[in-house]
């Protein structure tokens, strides 16, 4: 596990992930506290992108790929499973940190004092929580799974990159409404009741499960 966790979270990616989270909570702007996952979901997406983009190619680039190949199936998808929970399980944790650093730095109002009945803050958190555990899965996975096809790197964060692009815009926004990737931040932060936005989540989860269910064919075809 110890060496599965250095090679996952090597200090240069925990020191640009910090400097990431930190930066955007200086200076993106929020007035009220539901709008903070608004601010957060693109940013954390674009994130684990780039971010795990190299999970599933780290012996290639780590020049460990002829040892790796001699590694039964079982100890591949057990290697990379890990991988991907620490990347995921680091990342959520920012995004809880960076929550904390909007507060701090921000000063939101709670939605409480615009909408009374809307709960408590620690019951959104949660819910953002649980929402950027999703977008996290999902971009990470995305990621690492085309860096994977093309044995590149740059394919992964440039074919995630183009996805963001056109998921994060207007047009998105109006045309797959709840069905987009992100759909939290697109949300009608006004009525706390609606969870329409579960949807697009829901697709998210589908789509990681059908990209995990492929990874053992990708790593017997690309190695």
């Amino acid at each position: 596990m110890q060496k599965e966790i250095k090679i996952s979270l090597p200090p240069y990616k925990v020191s640009f992930a910090l400097f990431f989270v930190f930066i955007l909570s200086l200076i993106r702007g929020v007035s009220v506290s539901c709008e903070i996952g608004t601010a957060m979901e693109p940013a954390l997406a674009i994130l684990a992108a780039a971010f795990c983009a190299d999970t599933y190619v780290q012996e290639i680039t780590g020049k460990r790929s002829e040892v790796w190949r001699l590694y039964p199936m079982k100890k591949k998808l057990c290697s990379v499973g890990t991988r991907l929970l620490i990347q995921e399980g680091f990342l959520l944790l920012l995004a809880a940190i960076g929550f904390c650093l909007f507060f701090l730095f921000q000063k939101p109002r709670p939605f409480s004092f615009i909408q009374p009945e809307a709960g408590s803050e620690i019951g959104q958190f949660l819910i953002f929580l649980g929402a950027m555990a999703v977008t996290i899965a999902f971009w990470s996975i995305l990621s690492g799974t085309l860096a994977c096809i093309f044995r590149s790197l740059w394919c992964g964060i440039g074919g995630c990159l183009l996805l963001w692009l056109m998921a994060n815009s207007s047009f998105a926004k109006k045309v797959m409404g709840p069905r987009n990737v992100f759909s939290y931040a697109y949300r009608n932060i006004t009525d706390t009741g609606d969870f329409s936005w579960l949807a697009g989540k829901g697709i998210c989860i589908a789509l990681c499960a059908a990209m995990l269910l492929l990874l053992p064919t990708l790593l017997k075809k690309r190695g």
